[in-house]
């Protein structure tokens, strides 16, 4: 133990007393209060079990006082006081010390705080309180602190674990035990901070006492030394508890995790959605899409009890749901094209290549954590690959036409301009891949977790030996490969963009070029001696150098080449408190509008999941499924929780993070500019839309969109579409705007889709009124589709008797079959079109025509007064074209149409 007990006889025999009353209590210290209640206690306080502790719990350390960047009144501390030896140096030295070993009283750390009108921030402490006796105490001591004797706080435990309040008035006193290393249990209760994540539910003071606030449930957090503990406080809705809670039905666990915690509010959940209120709901959340008008005939009219798994799978296999999460996984790992400039000379450009890549992992179910290891552990040229070979490699692949998404890496990651630094990198990594925001840390102790100072310096050593480099170093013996490249292309002595130009011509001219890549440094350049803490040592390797992964694990970096390896081997390990949790949190926001956690880049100890069983149920089924993206889709989408109507009812109504209902929900930018396309699209493409990614939205690979693209930018953007600048959450937006109004009721581009020869309108114009050349243009597209699947059978048979790659046949294969599907459908309107009026099956009439109008964009039929109302509006139009017109326009601004619901 590193602190001594003098206290005086009589109190002593009463410890030893109260020790033998139980072996479970009899390794427990009592609280520091009790001990200093008398004023002749001769126990010297530890510096870092008490004395920083009760710093930090007067507000000493805080942002706001001594604890700040500047300090106050000349004297600073380190934010929160975990570093313990700058804190001493701080008190101890100086012109102005805060400690007067020759006459305690005047020591600044007492007379100040006990000093009302002398100290700016008012009083802290009296004289004769226990406080007092704690600082008096170990100044008195020698005011001693010894570095090596610096202990470690195995654990924090806090009691009570949950904290339920009944319908009346209640308090309710918190416990904190702190258990140290050495075997040590002392309750720390009167050294501990305490806050509230939600002051209106449940408001605690300093002693820990948390007060019954208004109904619901929030966390009262508790910090002490590197602890930090959160206790959920629930105080029920309605009366709705215990055996007055109904009976709800949980066919999945995780209807049986959200219904436990609905009981403990008193909340019940609401109905199963409708059939049609599902569907919309399902097409959007996982292919971005909206179904089509015969697929919620055909879905309601379905009677298979299986069939909503049925269609969750169907849609899983579409390429609209590749697409749709390929975005997500872009804005996550912060796919941008103003970051990417100049990373190679290629054809379509970094952004597209990226895109490329993951699409192409998503499209084949690749295991989360193999898709992430080709990100994380990504380097240009295998061990033993020569420069040139690589650039040979590279060369052919855009010299053949083949694909980026071929190559095991996605070099390209640690190729933006925004990512060139280690702190910047291992921020973005920790958005990413943890779902955590650790950049407090660069600084200061976290406030919300346990992350010091040196636990980021240490986490970021393992982001200093890649390296993105446009050309090998000097030193390296590629150097001499690199230059005669450049001398065998004569390109040498021009300036960067001429040389840049001339060799994106080489390259398609069949010439190899140099190509930047991603390298790793000796490991000797990254090790750093001690007195040079995070600056290179490109001349001595050290032989030994420790460092710890968020102080969870050493490891020594001199045994490794690549140190990202036991990064990723311990980011990848099923122990692991965030990789699963990050994306299986993600996933569960984008389906739910919260995340489990909320933000869900920001899974700190002090902001503790909802449910917390619940994140780790998915967490844990995640792993066992082999990181299986498409599980989680099937189980999250499966179960009664997610199919919940978002009609609230009287105990639920002011519910929005436990899952007891939908909420209607902004749609992603990407989305909601597709499916005003989609709606008012013609039957043509409404009916391949899922199955087709042309002039989609959700296929723009990077931020800045090109070609046909361009047209959605100004959309997208309003609608809030990821800046993809941080891998933050923030870089997306999700909140209305009266911009998405303007542009929805007025935008020339939405205005023309509900007029140009494209579509639906101008098709029931054709069909109305009567086009004599549709059926021969139709007649001539089926002919131009068949030619067209006549010469990619011919191109395969080619490529297969030449020996191409498989990859660059499957892709043909790819294109041959989209090709069959738009010619199923072309065949299928031209015989439409040849059928008498009578037997088609487009609707003309009034009626007809307003429930097509509805089911394109809400996915179901009017009611009795809506049609009525719709149909009141076709007898003062013109014509009934102006009069469906009018009606799409009104549909698509709705909030029912703009939401996901």
């Amino acid at each position: 133990m590193t602190h001594r007990l003098l206290a005086p006889l009589g109190l002593l025999a009463a410890w030893l007393c109260y020790f033998a009353a139980s072996d479970v209590i009899a390794a427990e210290l009592p609280t520091l209060d009790q001990r200093f209640a008398d004023e002749n206690v001769d126990e010297v306080p530890n510096f870092q079990r008490h004395v920083i502790p009760l710093m930090s719990r007067l507000g000493c350390n805080g942002r706001s006082c001594h604890g700040s960047f500047q300090g106050r009144g000349g004297f600073q501390l380190s934010l929160f006081g975990y570093d313990f030896q700058a804190d001493h140096d701080a008190m101890m030295k100086g012109e102005n010390p805060r400690i007067n070993l020759a006459d305690i009283d005047d020591s600044l750390v007492i007379s100040k705080p006990t000093d009302e009108f002398t100290h700016e921030g008012g009083e802290r402490y009296k004289l004769g309180s226990w406080e007092h006796r704690v600082f008096k105490n170990w100044i008195a001591a020698g005011a001693k602190f010894d570095k090596d004797e610096v202990a470690k706080l195995e654990r924090l435990e806090v009691t009570p674990a949950e904290v339920l309040f009944g319908a009346e008035p209640q308090k309710v006193q918190l416990k904190a035990v702190a258990v140290w290393a050495d075997g040590t249990r002392e309750d720390v209760t009167p050294l501990c901070r305490y806050t509230t994540n939600d002051g209106e539910i449940a408001p605690v003071d300093g002693d820990g006492v948390i007060s019954s606030g208004d109904k619901g449930d929030t966390h009262v957090i508790v910090a002490y030394d590197k602890a930090v503990i959160s206790v959920p406080v629930l105080r029920p809705m309605t009366n709705l508890t215990g055996d007055n809670y109904p009976q709800v039905a949980a066919a999945t666990k995780i209807d049986e995790l959200v219904v436990s915690k609905l009981r403990k509010l008193g909340v019940t959940p609401s109905p199963v959605a409708s059939d049609e209120e599902f569907l919309r709901r399902v097409n959007l959340d996982i292919a971005g899409t909206l179904p089509t008008p015969d697929e919620v005939r055909a879905f309601v009219a379905d009677k298979d009890p299986q069939k909503r798994q049925a269609k969750i799978n169907e849609l899983l296999e579409t390429p609209a749901y590749v697409a749709k999460w390929t975005t997500l996984l872009c804005d996550i790992t912060g796919n941008n094209d103003e970051q990417l400039n100049n990373v190679s000379p290629v054809r379509l450009g970094p952004s597209q290549e990226w895109y490329d890549w993951i699409y192409r992992r998503v499209e084949q179910n690749m295991p989360y954590d193999e898709l992430a290891t080709g990100i994380i552990m990504a380097r240009s040229r295998e061990p033993g690959d020569s420069y040139r070979e690589y650039c040979e490699e590279m060369s052919d692949l855009y010299r053949k036409n083949e694909s980026y998404a071929t190559r095991d890496t996605l070099t390209h990651y640690w190729a933006r301009l925004n990512f060139r630094t280690p702190e910047d990198r291992a921020i973005g990594f920790a958005y990413a891949f943890m779902g955590i925001r650790i950049q407090c840390a660069q600084c200061h102790k976290h406030p919300f977790d346990v992350w010091s100072k040196q636990d980021f310096d240490d986490f970021k050593t393992f982001f200093t030996q890649a390296r993105f480099t446009r050309q090998p170093r000097r030193t390296d013996a590629s150097y001499e490969e690199y230059q005669a490249l450049v001398k065998e292309l004569d390109v040498q002595g021009k300036n960067g963009g001429e040389m840049r130009r001339d060799i994106a011509k080489k390259l398609t001219q069949g010439k190899t070029v140099p190509f930047p890549e991603v390298e790793l440094l000796p490991t000797a350049a990254v090790f750093r001696q001690p007195q040079q803490r995070g600056k290179r040592n490109r001349d001595m390797p050290k032989p030994e150098m420790m460092a710890n992964i968020l102080g969870e694990e050493e490891v020594d970096l001199s045994k490794v080449e690549d140190i990202r390896e036991p990064l990723m081997k311990w980011l990848g390990s099923e122990s692991n408190p965030y990789f699963a949790k990050a994306i299986v949190n993600r996933v569960w926001s984008v389906y739910f509008n919260v995340g489990i956690v909320d933000p869900v880049d920001d899974l700190s100890l002090g902001n503790p999941p909802s449910n917390g069983p619940l994140l780790d149920y998915l967490a844990a089924g995640f792993v066992k499924s082999g990181y299986d993206m498409k599980w989680l889709h099937r189980e999250i989408a499966g179960s009664d929780t997610y199919q919940r109507t978002w009609k609230p009812n009287d105990t639920n109504r002011m519910d929005y993070r436990n899952f007891s209902r939908a909420i209607p929900r902004r749609l992603p930018a990407e989305v909601a500019y597709d499916i005003v396309n989609q709606a008012t699209a013609n039957d043509k493409t409404l009916e391949n839309y899922a199955a087709t990614l042309e002039d989609r939205a959700m296929s723009i690979p990077g931020t800045s969109p090109q070609g046909k693209a361009r047209n959605a930018q100004y959309a997208l953007q309003v609608f809030g579409r990821s800046t993809r600048d941080s891998n933050c959450e923030c870089d997306r937006s999700m909140e209305a705007s009266l911009l998405q109004t303007v542009y929805l009721q007025n935008d020339a581009d939405v205005l023309k889709r509900l007029t140009d020869n494209g579509g639906w309108v101008a098709e029931l114009n054709n069909q109305i009124n009567g086009n004599q050349d549709v059926d021969k243009q139709l007649e001539r597209r089926v002919e131009q589709g068949r030619e067209l699947i006549k010469e990619g059978q011919a191109k395969i048979a080619r490529m297969q008797k030449n020996g191409t790659k498989q990859e660059a046949i499957e892709q043909a294969k790819k294109k041959l079959a989209a090709a069959r599907s738009r010619l199923e459908v072309l065949e299928r309107q031209l015989h439409r079109q040849k059928l008498p009026a009578a037997e088609k099956s487009t609707p003309t009439d009034i009626a007809s025509l307003v429930d097509e109008a509805y089911l394109r964009t809400l996915s179901r039929l009017p009611d009795a007064e809506e049609k009525s109302i719709a149909e009141r509006h076709f007898q003062k139009a013109a014509n009934p074209v102006d009069g469906i017109r009018d009606l799409m326009w009104a549909l698509v601004n709705t909030k029912e149409f703009i939401v996901n619901h």
